[in-house]
């Protein structure tokens, strides 16, 4: 009997024919029985780990999916990413050369203003000098004018007829001469008639 349940302990692919032959029915049946519950389990341990399989598959591929989507959105951001510095680097040029045409165009207005400021600076130096030249010619006629109007006085003190008759020249002249009276400019050639008229 010893032997008997060594056999049965063993494996089937693995004992000869004379030991199966040695073996009794009810020993056969209980190892019959025996390798197929152990099949049935070894088909269920795989269909397990196959289902395992299966379902990591599904996650990596679930996972590959959205990475796929993710991709596609770094892409589509890539090529918005790459318009937009072209974009930006055509903007770039564009404000760079309108900055050259500003610098050229504000050298030109600067040369400009500086060449007017100097045709402006001439003729004022040139008002200034005429200016000068008025003023100067304005104080000898006022001088010219107090000088007439001493001799009309003088004159008419030593008129025997009285100074009457040459008041109004006279005073004619002292209304020219200080530049108050609107009737002429000082120095004019009327001016000068209506204070030597009494003496014609």
């Amino acid at each position: 009997m010893g032997s008997e349940g060594e056999v049965i302990n063993r494996e089937l692919s693995k004992i000869s024919d004379e030991d199966l032959l040695a073996c009794s029915k009810e020993e056969l049946v209980s190892r019959l029985r025996k390798e197929e519950s152990d099949k049935i389990s070894a088909l269920i341990q795989r269909g397990r780990l196959i289902k395992e399989v299966n379902k990591q598959l599904q996650g990596h591929l679930l996972e590959i999916r959205e990475l796929k989507v993710i991709n596609q959105r770094l892409q589509e951001e890539n090529v918005e990413l790459r318009d937009l510095c072209c974009f930006l680097d055509d903007d770039r040029l564009k404000v760079k050369k309108l900055s050259r045409e500003w610098q050229l165009f504000g050298h030109h207005a600067a040369k400009v203003m500086r060449e007017d400021l100097g045709g402006y600076l001439k003729k004022l130096a040139d008002l200034e000098r005429m200016q000068d030249g008025l003023v100067k010619e304005n104080l000898d006629l006022k001088e010219l004018c107090l000088v007439l109007e001493e001799e009309c006085v003088s004159r008419s003190d030593s008129s025997p007829g009285g100074s009457t008759e040459l008041n109004l020249p006279c005073m004619v002249a002292r209304d020219l001469g200080d530049g108050s009276s609107s009737t002429g400019s000082v120095g004019s050639p009327d001016q000068l008639h209506l204070v030597c008229s009494p003496d014609d």
